[in-house]
């Protein structure tokens, strides 16, 4: 593995002890799979992966690819999102702020952003209505500045904005 990041060693790790308790074949395509979950930014998909990994010349079947992931979401080492694109997204969990995701429509962009008001304000409602908050996730759609500025772009000539 090539100069693993703080993150992915961590997590490397991690997952390694995760299947060494279970018995589990620790192999070195498991692991590299894992080291590059790790590394690639912005909730990677499988097919971002697998790039990333036959461009640092490792050699991953697909289904590996696929399986290995299973096990670290298993693991609760990573957290898998579905962002409404026909296909699932991944990160690195372990040791994580909470946070929550703007997406973007038109590039698929992903932001992660905190805010404190917004977490008093969720807790506040989950107080008025006697609920016990434990955990929650919040996604908001829409479009990236650089997306809404080419479609402002668009729009001048075609309606003589100026």
């Amino acid at each position: 593995m090539s100069s693993p990041s703080a993150e992915s060693t961590g997590l490397v790790e991690r997952f390694t002890g995760y299947l060494r308790e279970r018995r589990l074949p620790v192999t070195r395509q498991r692991l590299e799979v894992a080291h590059a979950l790790g590394r690639v930014a912005d909730h990677p998909s499988v097919e971002r992966i697998q790039k990333d990994l036959q461009q640092r010349g490792v050699q991953v079947g697909t289904a590996t690819i696929y399986r290995t992931i299973d096990l670290l979401v298993e693991s609760g080492l990573v957290r898998e999102h579905d962002f409404g694109e026909g296909y699932r997204r991944f990160e690195a969990a372990p040791g994580r702020i909470h946070h929550e995701h703007l997406i973007c429509q038109r590039c698929g962009r992903v932001v992660e952003f905190t805010n404190d008001r917004l977490e008093r304000m969720l807790e506040m409602v989950a107080d008025e209505m006697d609920f016990l908050h434990r955990r929650h996730r919040i996604e908001v759609y829409g479009l990236c500045p650089e997306c809404r500025r080419r479609d402002l772009a668009a729009l001048r000539p075609a309606e003589g904005i100026p």
